[in-house]
């Protein structure tokens, strides 16, 4: 068992695809197969089976798979331990992100100044739903990622705090209101984001005993603000996943009362994370310290009264 075989089991059930991982690493399909049969003849069972088209895991690979990420982020780990020994020029970094929060607004200020300080950090970004962050961390997938606290499974290290708003169409009679209350976003279709904050906003509505009459569930942001622009419904949003510069086919009104989300960072372990990813951590927090990331909140809605 080599830890190049673990690699490419684990960037097949990754990936998906034999061809795939044999692009990623420059290498032969036939290499890559070779290997991993090489794995599954040691191992004395079947890693991956092919399904729908799609390379997956089988019962056995699942469970197997977890302990090879371990094994190979260990590996990392101490080649970066040796590296920072002189002076960290080389590593990788595997990111998660979810949505226009944390891909859009704080990513980039965070990679630049990383970048600057770490050039040779070789970064790996995965992007995708908040829900799915979190599995990826599970699983090992990545180093670090962003989530919305809170996360008690997880090492975390908040980065901001920011407001649900409540989305209505420009023309809407609630569109002149100081704030909006969560049974006031019952009475209309209710568009739900999926790729947001889906988890939160329902769980809000259970908290106040409410229930929205859910007419569009969108897998994208985009999409939640056009239906909403058309006037097809209502939505409930973080104010910094919005566009900076909104159109003037929507508007966005606090919540009475107020409704908070708290953004950070979390690993699955601090005690085991690399070199690399305790840097992005440090990296975070001084731009935090400094300011670096609060003007990233719009800052365009007041608090309303209670």
């Amino acid at each position: 068992m080599t830890f190049s075989q673990l690699q490419i089991f684990s960037l097949i059930a990754e990936l998906g695809s034999f061809t795939a991982v044999a692009s990623r690493l420059g290498i032969s399909q036939s290499a890559v197969s070779h290997a991993l049969k090489a794995l599954e003849s040691e191992l004395g069972v079947e890693l991956l089976r092919r399904s729908g088209g799609v390379s997956v895991p089988t019962d056995i690979g699942q469970t197997l798979l977890l302990r090879a990420r371990t094994l190979l982020a260990l590996e990392e780990t101490m080649r970066q331990e040796a590296a920072a020994a002189r002076g960290m020029k080389r590593g990788t970094l595997r990111i998660g992100s979810f949505g226009p929060t944390a891909s859009m607004r704080l990513l980039p200020k965070i990679l630049a100044a990383y970048r600057a300080e770490y050039p040779d950090i070789d970064i790996h970004i995965d992007e995708g739903p908040d829900r799915d962050v979190l599995h990826w961390l599970e699983s090992q997938r990545i180093d670090i990622g962003f989530v919305v606290l809170p996360q008690e499974r997880f090492d975390t290290y908040p980065l901001l705090r920011d407001q649900m708003v409540a989305l209505l169409p420009a023309s809407h009679p609630l569109a002149q209101a100081e704030a909006v209350r969560l049974a006031e976003l019952c009475h209309d279709p209710f568009v739900l984001t999926e790729a947001g904050s889906a988890e939160l906003v329902q769980r809000l509505f259970v908290g106040a005993q409410q229930t929205p009459v859910v007419r569009y569930r969108c897998a994208q942001l985009m999409s939640t603000l056009a239906a909403v622009a058309r006037g097809d419904g209502v939505s409930l949003v973080a104010e910094l996943a919005l566009p900076a510069v909104p159109t003037g086919d929507y508007v966005a009104k606090p919540l009475l009362p107020p409704v908070t989300r708290d953004v950070a960072l979390a690993m699955l372990d601090e005690r085991q994370a690399s070199p690399a990813t305790l840097a992005f951590v440090r990296v975070a927090k001084q731009l935090r310290e400094r300011g670096g990331l609060r003007d990233e909140l719009q800052g365009g809605l007041e608090q309303p009264r209670q």
